[in-house]
């Protein structure tokens, strides 16, 4: 990863309309970029053209380019009266979401605006973020499509309106409380005050950053000023079905962050494995199989079934703890005790306690379900603890008191142009 702070040129301020912005004002505007070439330069041009000299103003570009991006920021930027720096990445962790948290890294400001680098997001609109956010004194100012004087007018074509508004009430549903008094959830374009967000807490996933930062560390005060979506300036969106599948599975991610609601879907799964294993059983037992060793075969249908789903849906964020094979073995061993416990169980629940058999299996069935739930949590996805991983943590916290200590730019290159 690089990063380059480019000096600006020696341009005069230029005459704008004076806009109220309580002290303290200063911003930086972050724009996640990925090959956004054609943009770049109208949209710095617009916000020299928007923010008044007065705000102090810093835009930090954080670049996953493929393209000559950071080539023409840095062409671009000699003719702006306030400092951009470029971030390029050499690996786009976290896709444009991770983007935008290495640009709260990298912020110094009070207020950090992040918008797309489209242009679709007027920074027109930069200033009376910030000023809403004083005046409110709100931690975070949402730019929205969806209140009055709002509009999704840049949209382009019914399919991704369709996709829009999905999105949107889908995130809602699944958060009624986390996104309270956010209309638009599924915005690119907000402000947030820096104190009130660490940006190591956040993982982000796919572009949705705002319902990333909503969820795991939303400002008690929030607020929204309408915007008008604009038409995008150049080149072609970059929202795919890829991208979709991402957000998706950042949203299972987020929504299954609770223990309580992790039991849930995992039981859920739990359920699905019935139709592989039963399939796999009518296939042995159409063969000729016994039905006890071809329950015991079509079983692991199951198993495998649920280790796919829950590995990939609900686990998928603890995956780096182990290797697959130690968790694929650790996982079978435990669904496969399940089934030889709920037996014993059982005839322990009928001869010692008197139940009667319907709701000794049900019951049977309860209890099993919680001790794999509990143990596939602490025996395969929970991090090793170790000597040497102690050793690890602490040379991490000590690398971490040194960043802290020299300013968010240690953690990358620098270099002036």
């Amino acid at each position: 990863m690089s990063q380059e702070s480019i000096v600006p040129g020696e341009l005069g301020d230029p005459v704008l309309e004076p806009v109220e912005v309580p002290e303290p004002g200063a911003v930086t505007v972050v724009v996640p970029t990925f090959n956004e070439s054609a943009n770049v330069r109208q949209l710095l041009h617009q916000i020299t053209e928007s923010v008044p000299a007065r705000l102090p103003c810093k835009v930090v570009f954080v670049d996953d380019s493929t393209d000559d991006t950071p080539e023409v920021i840095r062409e671009a930027a000699q003719d702006c009266p306030f400092p951009v720096t470029v971030i390029h990445r050499e690996e786009a962790t976290g896709g444009l979401g991770g983007a935008v948290v290495e640009g709260i890294r990298a912020a110094t400001s009070d207020w950090v605006v992040v918008m797309d680098g489209d242009c679709q997001h007027p920074p027109s609109l930069v200033p009376e973020l910030v000023a809403t956010g004083e005046r409110a004194n709100a931690g975070l100012v949402v730019a929205s499509r969806y209140i009055k004087g709002g509009s999704r007018a840049g949209l382009a074509g019914s399919y991704r309106v369709a996709v829009s508004r999905g999105a949107t009430w889908l995130t809602k549903s699944l958060f009624p409380r986390r996104l309270h008094g956010i209309s638009d959830p599924m915005s690119g374009f907000f402000a947030i005050r820096r104190t009130t967000v660490t940006a190591d807490e956040l993982r982000p996933l796919g572009y949705k950053i705002l319902l990333e930062l909503a969820v795991r560390s939303r400002p008690r005060t929030v607020t929204e000023v309408p915007f008008v979506f604009q038409d995008r300036f150049a080149g072609e969106s970059k929202s795919t079905a890829r991208e979709g599948l991402r957000f998706l599975r950042h949203l299972a991610g987020l929504r299954t962050e609770s223990p309580l609601a992790r039991m849930v879907v995992f039981g859920l799964i739990g359920l699905t494995g019935f139709v592989p294993n039963l399939a796999a059983l009518w296939a042995f037992t159409e063969a000729g199989l016994h039905y006890l060793p071809a329950e015991i075969v079509a079983n692991q249908f199951g198993v495998a079934w649920n280790f796919l789903l829950i590995d990939g849906l609900l686990f998928r964020e603890r995956r780096r703890h182990r290797h697959w094979a130690d968790r694929t073995a650790r996982f079978a061993l435990l669904a496969n005790a399940d089934l030889v416990l709920r037996l014993p169980l059982i005839a322990l629940l009928v001869g010692q306690f008197g139940m009667t058999a319907l709701p000794a299996t049900a019951l049977a069935l309860v209890i099993t379900f919680v001790l794999r739930f509990v143990g596939t949590e602490a025996l395969v996805y929970l991090p090793r603890r170790s000597r040497t991983a102690s050793r690890e943590e602490s040379r991490d916290e000590s690398q971490d008191e040194s960043r802290d200590e020299n300013g968010p730019e240690s953690r990358t290159a620098r270099s002036t142009v």
